[in-house]
């Protein structure tokens, strides 16, 4: 896998109230919730982007208001047809 390198400036640790392995685990999760959102990622991509297990990120979405469903009308109403 390749690594991705974001400098961020002592504030933001200082605004996060954590360590740097805190901080960019964080961010880590915080860039796998926007691709799932943006549809870049399926639910367990995303999860395992970030080292979580499927559950603890739907926890995590939830807790963020974020649905766990990422589907528009036009993909709900073609689940529904395939029942």
């Amino acid at each position: 896998m390749k690594n991705l390198t974001v400098p961020y400036s002592e504030e933001l640790l200082l605004h996060f109230n954590c360590s740097a392995d805190l901080l960019e685990k964080e961010l880590q999760f915080l860039l796998a919730v926007k691709l799932f959102e943006l549809k870049h990622l399926s639910l367990g991509k995303a999860a395992n982007f970030c080292d979580m297990s499927k559950i603890r990120f739907m926890f995590r979405l939830g807790e963020m208001k974020i649905p766990v469903i990422n589907l528009d009308q036009d993909e709900i109403s073609e689940e529904l047809r395939d029942d």
